[in-house]
Parts: C-alpha cells; structure tokens; sequence
C-alpha cells in the first residue's frame, strides 16, 4: 500500500505518494512525466514492480499537475521540487540508500537538478525513457548538461522511442564513460510499450524493467560509491 503524505516546495506544497516494502533495500525517488501525474498507470505499475524487488518508491507530483495544469513547470520550478522530494526522502527513510529519477521530463528534471548542484545523499539517477530531443527533430542538445552529473547513470531506453533515437542515445551514453549504463528494452516505445506482433506483453516489459532497475540500485547500494 502507498502512504499518502505532503513535500512542501517553494511553489507550494505538492502531494506523494510512499511505497516501502518489509525487504526494502533501497529508495528511488520517482518524477512522472510531462503529460501524467504520480497516479498514472505507468507509475504505480511500476512502484509495483520495483516494490517485489525490494526497492521502495518516493512517487511525487510537480506543482503544475498537483494544480490541474496542462503545462509542465519552468526548470527552475521543476528542480526545485526535485530537491524537495529528495529531502522529503531523506527524512521519510533515512536508513535506506537514495536514488532518484523518473519518466521522460521527469526524468530529465532531475538530472538538471543533479547537474546544477549533486542531489544529497543520492547515491545514482535512474531514467525511464530520457527524452532526448523532440519527435522528429533529433539531436543531442538536452544531453549536454548529463557531463556534470557526478553520480551513476542509469539509461533505459525503448528501440521504438521517437523521442531518443538508439542511434544517438549510445554515443551520448558512450561519451559519459562508465558512470553510465544503457538497458535497450526491445520493441518498447516512449512509454514503454509493445506492438502485439512483438509477441511480448507489457507485463513482460514491466518485470524486465523492474529486474535491470533493481539489479542497477542493489549494485550501488551499502558501501558503494
């Protein structure tokens, strides 16, 4: 079961949504993406999943969805909750190791607050779908501030998503040396779904997922830096 509970933030306060299982190993701090909120199905499938994996979850809303809005905070905005999830973490678990991340904005949200000033206690950043440049207007631009990030990485990408083309997301992770890793999730899009003639389903997705995730933060856990 999630805990329901409050993260105050400079825009105001926002809604969370706690999940720690008995077994927990660790705490990912989990951002949703632009068009969605903490409660889409992505998220809490998700939360699910990395929960039997002993990993709990932080899921948080940002300030323009906890107001109903359409229109995904300014960067400024969007940072400054990041960090505020971060410290609600911290005071919420502060026996387990930290992580954060998050869907597509969300995701790259928290990489730009990570990248500005290193996130506390954050020990790596998870991306579920970094969306790293418009649909049909590839390039690498949103990539450029991921050099100042100093803790590890971890990329999973979908080979159908036409947000971040495979072509250009391996040479970016390349370059970022072996801070980085990339999962390839085969036939997923940017929401990580499947066509039905790929012969897998969207649970088969969501455990892969959940394994290559889980596998990653118990890699990084106690005694890792």
């Amino acid at each position: 079961m999630d805990d329901l509970t409050s993260i105050p933030t400079p825009s105001g306060a926002v809604s969370a949504l706690l999940r720690r299982p008995d077994d927990a190993a660790a705490l990912l701090v989990l951002a949703h993406g632009a068009g969605a909120g903490m409660g889409h199905v992505f998220m809490e499938t998700l939360a699910v999943a990395l929960a039997d994996r002993g990993v709990a979850t932080l899921r948080y809303q940002f300030p323009y969805m906890e107001a109903g809005g359409k229109r995904p905070d300014r960067p400024a905005v969007a940072t400054a909750t990041v960090r505020a999830a971060v410290e609600a973490a911290r005071a919420a678990c502060p026996d387990l190791p930290l992580f954060a991340g998050g869907k597509s904005f969300g995701g790259r949200m928290t990489s730009q607050a990570a990248a500005a000033d290193p996130l506390p206690r954050v020990r790596g950043l998870v991306f579920f779908g970094f969306p790293l440049h418009p649909p049909k207007r590839e390039g690498t631009e949103r990539a450029g501030h991921l050099r100042h990030v100093t803790v590890p990485m971890l990329f999973l990408q979908g080979t159908r998503d036409d947000l971040a083309a495979l072509s250009l997301v391996r040479p970016v992770v390349e370059q970022l040396g072996p801070a980085a890793t990339l999962h390839v999730v085969d036939g997923a899009d940017h929401s990580f779904a499947v066509l039905k003639r790929s012969g897998r389903t969207g649970a088969a997705v969501m455990a892969e997922i959940g394994d290559a995730t889980a596998a990653w933060i118990r890699s990084r856990g106690p005694g890792k830096k």
